[in-house]
């Protein structure tokens, strides 16, 4: 099982840093590995939240997910959304664009392609930041059965009650980022930009309401997503219900995917290093972790890897936020969510041992 579903990643990643060594040599071959690990670091939170959402769909979509989607991750966030982010910024056409990716330049070299792509870091941070912020906010301020760390969760719950309220949260977080990034319009701009995605894609699901035959709204599904269920309770969603969810998926991915683009301008600028890294390897693998975490049951199994989850993605919300102001050390935020994941899985451990001992009236019928 382990094999048939990570065999392609490794094969890949094989090819990946072979071609970073003949390209870069043995500095390639590194940097190349380097981005690798910092991109799977940086999302296992991602796989866990693909994986609760991917079981709700058809086969059909979910190969769609695991091809189309792999190639929109590669191409899309690693190679091509960093030249139109410095496209923009410094008024160039595509052409040029390529052309200053391919030249010598560090984050310190004004007019480099790194260096702009790190004065843009805060308007992309507000986008990301605010689009994952209500995906946290969403899950957090809903009343929940079952609770990982209850002395906030329920509390939290309680002011969910309130009508809109991670809506209000979110606007309250965007007067503090207009004060951190100095009230540049540029970056208030996308953080509504941000927080308009969000409800946009779950305006979209009531839309195509298509229950007449059978399908799942897609906002049914995402709230859906957040709750436990077991493999044989699942309800899957096809047609345009399916659609809207993996539009939904490849938007949190391309906002998860924000830190480790810009992260990877502090070890390499070279574009080619980091296709590699991040797209060939970082992204495939997370695409195979996410067919494992279906495949396993592992989310139904392990209870708390939602929560874990999702706190992860409320901290690296609040980190993409705080960076638009503040530099925040890379390695913050590739542990934080390592360190979440971790936490709840072994709460998710502890919890099975304790479900499934026996009770003293069970012990009294062995004996």
């Amino acid at each position: 099982m382990f094999m048939k579903t990570f065999g392609w990643s490794m094969t890949v990643s094989a090819v990946a840093l072979v071609v970073a060594f003949l390209y870069g040599g043995v500095s390639g071959l590194v940097l190349c590995a380097i981005l690798g690990i910092l991109e799977v670091s940086l999302s296992f939170d991602n796989a866990v939240i693909n994986a609760r959402i991917l079981e709700r769909m058809s086969a059909f979509w979910q190969r769609i997910f695991l091809t189309v989607g792999v190639l929109i991750a590669v191409v899309g966030m690693r190679i091509l959304f960093p030249l139109l982010i410095v496209g923009v910024t410094a008024n160039l056409n595509p052409v040029q664009a390529i052309d200053l990716a391919l030249q010598k330049g560090d984050i310190a070299t004004e007019g480099s392609y790194a260096n702009l792509l790190h004065h843009a870091h805060p308007m992309i941070a507000a986008f990301g930041g605010f689009f994952l912020l209500m995906i946290f906010l969403d899950f957090i301020f809903e009343e929940r059965d079952l609770h990982w760390l209850g002395f906030l969760e329920r509390p939290l719950a309680k002011v969910g009650k309130l009508n809109g309220a991670s809506l209000i949260v979110a606007l309250i977080a965007l007067l503090v980022v207009s004060g951190l990034s100095g009230g540049q319009t540029e970056v208030i701009f996308a953080g509504v930009f941000g927080l308009t995605a969000y409800l946009l894609v779950n305006a979209l699901g009531d839309f195509f309401d298509v229950d007449d035959d059978g399908d799942v709204d897609a906002d049914d599904a995402i709230l859906a997503a957040s709750k436990k269920a077991g493999p044989n309770g699942v309800v899957k969603a096809v047609g345009k219900a399916a659609f809207m969810l993996f539009i939904y998926l490849e938007v949190i991915d391309a906002s998860f995917s924000f830190d480790g683009v810009i992260g990877a301008f502090a070890i390499t600028s070279d574009p080619i290093i980091i296709a590699l890294g991040l797209g060939l390897i970082g992204a495939l693998f997370v695409r195979s972790l996410t067919v494992f975490l279906v495949r396993q049951g592992t989310l139904d199994e392990y209870e708390y890897l939602d929560h874990g989850a999702h706190w992860a993605i409320g901290a690296l919300a609040v980190i993409l936020l705080v960076t638009i102001g503040i530099e925040v050390n890379e390695v913050i935020t590739g542990l934080i969510g390592v360190v979440f994941i971790l936490g709840s899985f072994l709460s998710s451990v502890r919890r099975n041992k304790r479900t499934d001992a026996p009770t003293a009236d069970e012990l009294q019928l062995t004996h």
